[in-house]
């Protein structure tokens, strides 16, 4: 297994993407500290990776408050002594077009995936230091990118979560800490579940694979970035869709 005794926090856990990192890794052999807002779906993740012979360790976090993330991380040193691998998932939308955005919607969106990132990651960097080891990697977005009407919240927190991926690479380098960010395209999720007929279609047009992708997609690649197959890997913003943004 490539992360046998290795501990991973994942945020966002509960469902869709970050559940199905968090079951990747803990298949790989990884124990787990998991963090949502959803307690009752938390519980379910975590019966799901004990099943695995993982031992795992939930919380209910509000990722844009840092006591709260410090201290869901000094609970998994605790458990587990040390912590290597961080995986910043946490995220949501708030659309509108910009002229009628809400300032709290705004707020809310660059709270969780800008902030939320940024609190984590700077909960853990003492500790990787000190061990000289850790892989970090934040989930953005091809909307971090490509931008998108509607989403000016959205794709400035998934811009901004890129540009915090490439400082935190070259501060945390010399300390054996690699950082990269994973940027998805449209994923099966229970946001692209609400799509219409008409706009599925009309996103598959603009898909080169032609096809929605899969959480496992987005995992397969966080796995990767977490071994020691990617050691010499950082800094990177590497895109899951599809060949959508090329």
């Amino acid at each position: 297994m490539k992360l046998k005794d290795k501990t991973a926090i994942v945020t966002g856990a509960a469902r869709g993407i970050g559940k199905e990192i968090a079951l990747a890794l803990a298949n790989e052999g990884a124990n787990i500290a998991i963090c949502d807002i959803d307690k009752a779906a938390l519980e379910q993740v975590k019966s799901e990776i004990e099943a695995l012979g993982r031992k795992c360790l939930i919380a209910v976090v509000d990722v844009g408050k840092s006591g709260s993330c410090e201290d869901m991380v000094n609970k998994s040193l605790d458990k587990f002594s040390r912590i290597d691998i961080l995986i910043n998932n946490a995220g949501i939308t708030r659309d509108a077009l910009l002229m009628r955005m809400k300032e709290e919607d705004w707020d809310a969106v660059l709270t969780v995936n800008l902030k939320g990132a940024f609190n984590f990651t700077k909960a853990v960097c003492r500790t990787m230091i000190k061990q000289r080891y850790g892989k970090i990697v934040n989930i953005a977005s091809i909307i971090g990118i490509m931008g998108n009407a509607g989403q000016a919240n959205y794709a400035a927190s998934k811009a901004g979560l890129i540009g915090l991926t490439k400082s935190s690479a070259k501060e945390l380098a010399l300390r054996g800490i690699n950082v990269n960010a994973v940027a998805p395209g449209f994923i099966q999720t229970l946001m692209t579940d609400k799509l219409t007929d008409e706009q599925r279609v009309a996103m598959l047009k603009l898909i080169p694979l032609g096809s929605l992708g899969k959480p496992k997609n987005v995992a397969d690649l966080v796995l990767f970035l977490v071994s020691d197959a990617s050691s010499y890997i950082t800094g990177e913003v590497i895109k899951v869709d599809g060949g959508m943004v090329m």
